[in-house]
């Protein structure tokens, strides 16, 4: 990795499309995530310690534990960024520079085109197996325990949980529909293993997914959406989610046209880098818990 995992969590933007994204799913897990930005802050917020020699002795062993390559820290922030970047590759950087933090989005629909739902499908399974294989990579266990993933699931909260609830929102209900988990599962099942090479947010990450080959790495991600489509079918069903109660609450941050949303879906993947930007606070979470257990 090319920063410190200080200057990662330093650099974590306050506001901006990601931001306004993740604050609009505040009514699907009410309170669960506060966008905690800085080093400092965050040991601060995690341990409720005030002195601070022992914050920057904290501090420096998380930073010690993130370059420690023998640990899978490194390799989780790796596919939490390159899984946003690879899924929103095409026309990002073109687009980047024209969003500002309050500037509508509704303009920069009609640039877009709708991405073909097999593509977004295959977005959805793929961030699901980051999902599972960055856990593993951080909890220093096998990267193909789908069933220890699954045991956590309960278990999920702040910026974790903020993370799967845009996952099922925005690259499952908006641009696939209430039956997204279904046709997630229902694309894999019709693929042969050369299509992957096909999609640009498989090939972005394949180097960390398991499998060993190709048809390896369909069958783990096809078992993978087979084992938790029931969490994200649960997860949808209580709380009463449908893709119009996204966008309406999307609306009260962001100008958003309701007609478009098969473009909405590829603006969210261009702009909204939830990824990363939450899986930085994650694994900024697990070293500081682990340093201050250590010391």
């Amino acid at each position: 990795m090319s920063k410190p995992i200080f200057e990662l969590v330093d650099e974590l933007p306050t506001g901006g499309p990601t931001v306004l994204a993740l604050r609009s799913l505040d009514f699907v897990v009410p309170g669960q995530w506060n966008n905690l930005v800085g080093f400092n802050n965050t040991i601060k917020a995690v341990t409720g310690e005030t002195d601070e020699a022992l914050i920057q002795q904290i501090g420096e062993r998380a930073v010690h534990l993130y370059n420690d390559k023998s640990q899978g820290y490194q390799r989780a922030q790796w596919l939490y960024q390159t899984v946003d970047n690879a899924s929103g590759a095409l026309g990002a950087a073109a687009l980047a520079n024209k969003v500002g933090q309050d500037l509508p989005f509704l303009g920069l629909l009609s640039k877009l085109t709708p991405k073909p739902e097999k593509a977004q499908s295959i977005d959805l399974c793929v961030k699901l197996v980051v999902e599972i294989v960055a856990f593993c990579q951080i909890n220093g266990i096998p990267g193909d325990s789908i069933g220890d993933f699954l045991a956590s699931l309960g278990d999920y909260s702040g910026e974790s949980l903020i993370r799967m609830a845009a996952l099922v929102c925005f690259d499952g209900l908006v641009p696939l529909g209430p039956d997204f988990a279904l046709k997630g599962l229902s694309t894999l099942q019709g693929m042969s293993p050369s299509d992957l090479d096909n999609n640009s947010t498989f090939k972005g990450v394949s180097e960390l997914i398991p499998g060993g080959n190709r048809a390896g790495q369909l069958s783990f991600i096809t078992e993978s959406m087979d084992s938790v489509k029931g969490w994200m079918t649960d997860f949808v069903g209580s709380r009463g989610l449908t893709p119009e109660s996204v966008v309406d609450n999307l609306t009260k941050f962001v100008t958003v046209s309701k007609d478009k949303l098969d473009y909405l879906g590829a603006f969210l993947d261009m702009t909204v880098h939830y990824y990363e930007h939450t899986g930085t606070q994650t694994l900024a979470r697990r070293l500081i818990e682990r340093a201050v257990a250590e010391i």
